[in-house]
Formats: structure tokens, sequence, C-alpha cells
């Protein structure tokens, strides 16, 4: 009955769990405003956060499992992929705690953690399933056989989901971060009122760099002859915006289960915390005949509890990690799982 300590600190999120067997006895998350007047994540000011960070949530995290540090049987950590300053930072306070305490070492590949995220809780999928992994940096459909036996199978060509969230939010004058603030006000507008491009790829891979040229020519346009144009439609283009994005995810996914033949079928990342992929998603789900699963919105979002269950399965296979791996910012994945 392995007892682990999980470290999460891939971006701006400080992060730590504590995870025995396959529960999850606490999962405490630091968020970072600092960056909001900055329009995105500012890589050091995220690090020195991290920083400061760390101690309480990690103190948080056992009080909240009423555990203490030498009741640990092994600690893990985020090594990648990630911004390398905030990476850095929870490696090396993984590390210490290892060699301090004498405890093995569980590196984690974030995106596989992600796909895991999908096994907290009492209701879980069957094996194999798809994931559709949908974050501000990734874009990907998993096809995992187990927890530690994945293969992406599409993945973007260009720029994220997330992203394209994010970047459309901005065109808009929204605040960073702009995502979920389409969410909010697209729950009040017309999704077909307009029409912006999707970009054909073959395959199950993904693009959205046209879309994001698209809404930016679109709103250039339109701006010329009426300068309150946004003002006045913004509940219609944050509708037609997630509108365009969800329907680009949800047909490679329809695709990859046609494909495959599988039918369990899954969400994770944090864009899998918009309402409307989560209600499109299920929809489909009841129409195509899918066992479909989501995980609860504290999952979603970078978190240690995922990192933690990833690690659990790693111990049990005795996939411990020498104190000389080191963090990474990009990672050739799965062949790393």
């Amino acid at each position: 009955m392995p007892t682990i300590l999980a470290i999460e600190s891939s971006c701006d999120e400080t992060s730590a769990a504590v995870c025995r067997n396959e529960i999850i006895l606490s999962n405490i998350i630091a968020d970072q405003k600092v960056h909001s007047q900055y329009g995105g994540v500012v890589p050091e000011l995220a690090s020195r956060a991290h920083m400061q960070n760390i101690v309480p949530v990690v103190e948080a995290a056992l009080s909240g499992a009423d555990c203490r540090l030498e009741d640990m049987d092994a600690i893990a950590f985020t090594q990648a992929p990630g911004l390398i300053g905030s990476l850095l930072v929870g490696a090396q306070f993984a590390k210490s705690l290892a060699l301090g305490m004498q405890k093995p070492l569980l590196a984690v590949h974030h995106m596989q953690a992600h796909v895991v995220a999908n096994l907290i809780g009492t209701s879980k999928p069957q094996f194999p399933l798809l994931c559709l992994t949908v974050s501000g940096g990734h874009t990907q459909i998993v096809l995992a056989r187990s927890p530690t036996k994945m293969e992406v199978i599409g993945n973007t060509i260009d720029d994220a989901a997330g992203e394209a969230f994010d970047k459309a939010a901005k065109m808009l004058g929204l605040p960073y971060p702009g995502g979920p603030l389409i969410d909010r006000y697209a729950r009040q507008g017309l999704p077909d009122r307009f029409r912006f491009a999707q970009p054909q790829v073959p395959g199950l891979d993904f693009s959205f760099s046209g879309l994001k040229t698209s809404i930016l020519y679109f709103l250039q346009k339109e701006l010329k002859t009426n300068p309150d144009f946004i003002s006045q439609n913004l509940a219609d283009l944050c509708a037609s915006v997630q509108h365009t994005i969800v329907t680009i995810l949800l047909k490679k996914l329809q695709a990859a289960s046609l494909q495959t033949g599988i039918r369990q079928v899954c969400l994770a990342g944090g864009v899998s915390a918009n309402s409307g992929l989560r209600q499109r998603f299920t929809a489909l789900g009841t129409e195509l005949g899918w066992n479909t699963y989501i995980p609860a919105f504290e999952y979603c979002t970078d978190n240690a509890a995922m990192i933690a269950l990833t690690a659990y399965y790693k111990y049990l296979q005795s996939d411990f990690s020498p104190l000389s791996v080191a963090p990474t910012a990009r990672a050739i994945w799965p062949e790393t799982v």
C-alpha cells in the first residue's frame, strides 16, 4: 500500500498531492495571479512564484492527508513537458526530499498524467481507451492500453486548442486567461451566428493556426465599418468561436473511434473544463454509443493528484528514476512511458 507525495510545477500552478494506493488523500493547488496583467504566463515570474509556494503547498498537502514526510514511500514530480524554470523548481525539491529521506524517485510525464486523471474516483474507464487531451500547449488523441502503455495517434501540427481559445479571447479584448471567459459568454450566445475556418488536416491530426487567422481577419473587416462590433456581439462571437473549436476537436475524436473501434472515450486537460466541450462530448457519446468519462474539474487543470496516481502505477512496476534525471521542456512521448 504505497503512499506517494507528488509535486506538479510544469507551468503556473504549484501543486502537491498525496496518494495511497489509488486513493487521492489530498490535492493542493496554488494559482499565480501575477500573470494576468501581462496577458500570458511570464516564465521568470512563474519560477519565482513556484519557489515561494512550494513549501507551504507541500505542507498543506501532507496536513490534508494527515501524513508526515516520514510516511511517504516515494516522491514523484513532473519531469516534462513545461516551462524549464518551473519544472526545475519542482524537480529539485522532489530530488532533495528523495535524497534526504532515501526514498525512491518517480519522474512523471505531464501528458500521460492528464490521461490517467480519468482513473481518479470510482467511475473508471476500461482499457483500451481513447482520450482527447486538450490544454493550452497540447491537443492530442491518445490510445491508452493501460495506465503506462499509451500511443499518441493524433496531434496538433501547429497550435493547441487552448491557445486558440486564449488568442481568440485576446482579439475580443478579454483579459488573460481568456478561455474560461469565452466559455462564460458563449452560454448566452448563438453558436452558429458567425462562421470561421476549420482547417482540413489529413488523418487524426489537428490545426488551429488557420482558425486564429480567420477570426482575426473577420474582426478586422467588421471593425472597419463598426468600431463597436465586438462589444455589440460579444456573446455570439464567443459562442461561435467555441462552437468552431469544439467541432474541430470532436470530428477528429469521432474519426479516431471509428478507426480503432474503441468506445471507451475520455476527455482530459485544462480545456476539458470547458462547459461547451463537456456537453457536446457527452451528447456525441450518447449518440454513438460511447462510454464517456471526464475528470472532475479539479483534475482537469494542472494538478498534482494526476501526477501522484501516475506515479502509483509506475511504482507498481518499480519504474523508478535516478537522481540524475533532468526535467525537460519538451520530451518525446509516449516513448518515455
